[in-house]
Formats: structure tokens, sequence, C-alpha cells
């Protein structure tokens, strides 16, 4: 509204209101377009979450399977034997942009091999164990960049809508009912000028 208080009266305001009418029409129609193919990349990556979800599940339960397995065969020593040898994993994220925002993509799970003057697993549970829970890290990094990129690509669709429809249903009706009013008044100044004209005529003659 204040930037409507500024609008000249006459001819020049009823010009820069149809352009700033014209702009804010074209900026809804983008938003617009912007939030489907935001919806249909949300959905999209909602879907890749759950279904990553359900293969970290699987292999988490595997894994844990197997190590309660192994914890029977060789008791909580033979774990911790077993996971000195264990090195850390490292994940790495790869990033992409869709419609401006910038999200995961994938990511890609490096767990060290056991280096050899490390102590073997006592038994061959809890060497299953060890390959199931490497899977289970992998899924885990899997889900948690399915679900960064379902959040972040959400947020940005709430944004994108709320924007659309502060255009839609306050500023461009505001600048319609400016026009409007412009418009009148412009009509009214100029029969009130012709009328003004004809009586100048008339004294005239």
């Amino acid at each position: 509204m204040a930037a409507m208080a500024r609008i000249p009266p006459g001819r020049a305001g009823r010009l820069r209101l149809r352009h700033s009418l014209d702009v804010a029409q074209r900026g809804a129609d983008l938003l617009e377009r912007k939030l489907q193919i935001l919806r249909s990349e949300q959905e999209r990556l909602l879907r890749a979450e759950e279904t990553a979800a359900v293969a970290w599940r699987d292999r988490l339960a595997d894994a844990e399977t197997w190590l309660l397995r192994g914890l029977v065969l060789g008791g909580e020593q033979a774990l911790d034997a077993t996971a000195s040898g264990i090195c850390p994993a490292r994940v790495t994220v790869e990033w992409t942009s869709s419609m401006g925002v910038r999200h995961p993509s994938a990511a890609s799970c490096t767990v060290p091999v056991r280096p050899p003057t490390a102590t073997a697993p006592a038994n061959a549970a809890l060497t299953h164990a060890e390959t199931a829970y490497r899977e289970a890290v992998s899924a885990a990094a899997d889900h948690a960049t399915a679900a960064a990129a379902a959040r972040i690509v959400g947020a940005e669709v709430l944004s994108t809508r709320q924007r659309a429809r502060a255009l839609q249903r306050h500023w461009i009706p505001r600048l319609q009912a400016a026009l409007a009013h412009a418009e009148l008044a412009l009509e009214q100044a100029e029969h009130e000028d012709a009328v003004r004209r004809r009586w100048a005529a008339r004294m005239r003659g």
C-alpha cells in the first residue's frame, strides 16, 4: 500500500498501475508453475524417502539379528574385540538443484576394510553382523539423504505457495482496485475538462 500511495495522479499513475498489475500477474503465474513442478518433485522425493526407510529398517533388523547371534555365541568380550578393528564410515553427499532449490541428491558411504592387524571376528555370526551393519550404514545414509531432500523441497513448496497466495489474494486485488479508482478519477477529470471547454467556448461565442 505504501508503494501505491506514491503513484502519481493522471495518466502516468494509470500506466504505472497497469505495469505493476501486469508484473504481479506474471509473477503469480510463474510462482504457480514453479509450485506445480516443486510439488511433483516433492512427491517423488517422499516416495524415495519411504523406499529408503524400508530398506534401512530391513538392513538394520538383519544386522541386529546377526549381532544377537554373535553375542549369544561369543559374549560381549567377543563383540568388543570385533568392534575394535572397525574404522568409522565416511559419507559423501552429492547435491543438485530443483527449480533453484539446492538439496542433497545422493550419498556414497565408505566403510574402511578391517586392517590385517586387527582382531578377526570371534565367530561367523559376528562376521555376518559386520557385513550387515556395513549395508545398514549405507542404507541409513541413503535414507537421511532422501529425508533431507524431501524436507528442503517441502519447505520451498510451502514458501512458494505463501508467496503465490499473497500475490493472488492481497497484492493483485489491491492493484486492481487502485487501477479501477485511478481510471474512474481520470475519466471524471476528462469529463470535467470537456465540460469546462464547452462552457468556455459558449462564453467566447
